[in-house]
């Protein structure tokens, strides 16, 4: 992800009520919070989905190869799902582009 397009957000307990309302709010504002190495970050959502499939998976932690490490949690399988299907529609805008 391109650094410029970050907005630092202090860090906070991911389950705090805080936490909670700041995610939805910069939803409405056309954002997307992600957590980063460095903590949460506010990023423009438009912006956020131009960058390549990759750019994308690896930003929401979802690359299949990281996903699949987790085989043994249930969640494994919808995150694995959203890894195909953010590849699928990110492939299927790419080809209506090129036309």
């Amino acid at each position: 992800m391109n650094k410029s397009r970050k907005v630092e957000i202090k860090k906070k307990s991911v389950c705090s009520e805080d936490f909670k309302k700041l995610v939805l709010q910069n939803a409405k504002k056309g954002n997307v919070v992600i957590m980063t190495i460095e903590g949460p970050a506010a990023v423009n959502l438009k912006k956020f989905v131009e960058q390549p499939t990759e750019g994308i998976l690896y930003d929401l932690n979802r690359l299949p190869e990281v996903v699949l490490t987790f085989i043994d949690d249930p969640k494994w399988v919808n995150d694995y799902a959203v890894s195909l299907v953010i590849t699928e529609l990110k492939s299927q805008l790419e080809k209506k582009q090129i036309k």
